[in-house]
């Protein structure tokens, strides 16, 4: 049985990352320039267009779950834990799918032309405002609790490797040949 994620899991999990911490790290900046200036522009551009990377990528992540076993904890866990970190990973799983699809349906209900990819792409026909500040509100407030879990996770995963001195970090890190 694995001792490990597949490489292909590690890489995905390692390139989320990346992305998350470029998506999160665009937004924080864009608010320290003025509105409708070229930078803040491109910042707000570069964000749509990783966020919608973090959406793919965690469809991948999804399918490619499902081709191979979870490598078991060593010493296992107490069910407790078990379930918890479970729910933990549902979670994870659930933002990051939601806000993007929330951040694009945002978009698409504002009725203003907006890029992504530098593409311009489709708005609704019939803007709806209420609906566009809901999401865009609901994304905001997700966006901001996905420190807390991101924080949490990575509490988690060093609290393991160090002091339950367990494998659950190693599984996911890239392996030294």
């Amino acid at each position: 049985m694995r001792t490990r994620y597949s490489s292909v899991q590690i890489l995905l999990h390692w390139l989320v990352f990346v992305l998350v911490v470029l998506t999160y790290t665009t937004m924080d900046i864009k608010g320290c320039f003025a509105k409708d200036t070229p930078l803040r522009e491109l910042l707000a551009l570069t964000h749509y267009s990783l966020g919608f990377c973090v959406l793919f990528l965690m469809c991948i992540r999804l399918f490619v779950r499902g081709m191979y076993v979870t490598p078991p904890v060593k010493p296992a866990l107490p069910r407790w834990q078990h379930y918890f970190s479970g729910g933990a990973q549902i979670l994870i799983y659930l933002m990051f799918l939601s806000l993007p699809v929330m951040g694009i349906l945002s978009q698409y209900y504002g009725g203003h032309d907006w890029t992504m990819f530098n593409i311009l792409m489709p708005k609704s026909v019939f803007p709806d405002l209420p609906l566009q500040k809901l999401l865009k509100t609901l994304h905001e407030w997700l966006a901001n609790a996905g420190y807390y879990l991101i924080g949490l996770h990575t509490l988690a995963a060093l609290w393991h490797h160090y002091r339950r001195r367990d494998n659950t970090l190693i599984r996911m890190l890239p392996s030294r040949k």
